[in-house]
């Protein structure tokens, strides 16, 4: 479980986010919506600590994760898992090397160790035969699925995805969709999503919370979505399946 508590983030003399609380639940698939400069992404950054709140509190399972410094955060490091959007993988490394990253970092396993939980992640987000390949041969699709593995290596607590699905046409972004809710109950993950896209809402959305001007402007289930009077969510809906919708077209 991941609590915000009362969280505000300032740069210079703009508001990004504006006293947000909020609670992610173990096993659960949590979604933070928004517009362009509604403060998702900055929110995601102070939640894994590379944007430093000015004020309130993050709590990992009780644990004040806000108050600590960059070394005292380590052991957090270890539990958290980071699905970047883009994928984000090191172009200089092949698949294997890429998933292994995390392992060579966070743990002090053998080599054949870590060979034994590379080939378990890929094997587990359905990618046989790929270890020696180089991102650069990787399909859209594929990079999403390696950056799945490498950010469930370590075996996380916690499961972070920036817009998982960008950049991927429709039929791709229901198999990402659909891996990651899988991971998340099959290991009890608190899992935490930034995204635009609807079809990841109402399909995967166990909890969605709507950021608007930098404030937490709605909260609910993908149910309660569909029946909200909220004017400012039901606007941000409308536009997002207008997108989709033109993307299926294209």
């Amino acid at each position: 479980m991941i609590e915000l508590k009362h969280i505000s983030k300032k740069f210079g003399d703009r508001n990004i986010l504006s006293d947000v609380s909020s609670v992610f639940g173990k096993g659960q698939v949590n979604l933070v919506i928004g517009g362009s400069g509604s403060g998702k992404t900055v929110l995601m950054k102070c939640m894994v600590g590379l944007l430093e709140v000015d004020e309130g509190e993050i709590l990992y399972d009780n644990r004040n994760f806000s108050s600590l410094d960059f070394k005292e955060r380590t052991p957090f490091r270890k539990e958290i898992g980071m699905v970047f959007q883009g994928g984000a993988l090191f172009d200089s490394l092949d698949v294997e090397k890429n998933v292994m990253f995390p392992l060579s970092m966070f743990t002090d396993m053998s080599y054949e160790e870590k060979m034994e939980r590379v080939n378990f992640c890929l094997h587990r987000v359905n990618l046989v035969n790929v270890n020696k390949l180089q991102p650069s041969e990787l399909s859209g699709g594929m990079k999403k699925r390696v950056a799945i593995a490498r950010a469930i290596a370590p075996n996380p607590k916690y499961l972070f995805c920036d817009e998982p699905n960008s950049g991927l046409d429709p039929r791709t972004s229901i198999v990402i969709d659909n891996l990651i809710k899988e991971i998340t109950l099959e290991y009890d993950i608190t899992t935490v999503i930034n995204t635009h896209d609807m079809n990841s809402v109402l399909e995967i959305g166990d909890k969605i919370t709507y950021l608007h001007q930098g404030k937490k402007w709605w909260e609910g289930t993908a149910e309660e979505i569909l029946r909200t009077d909220n004017k400012e969510l039901n606007g941000f809906i409308f536009a997002s399946k207008l997108a989709q919708s033109i993307k299926k077209v294209v």
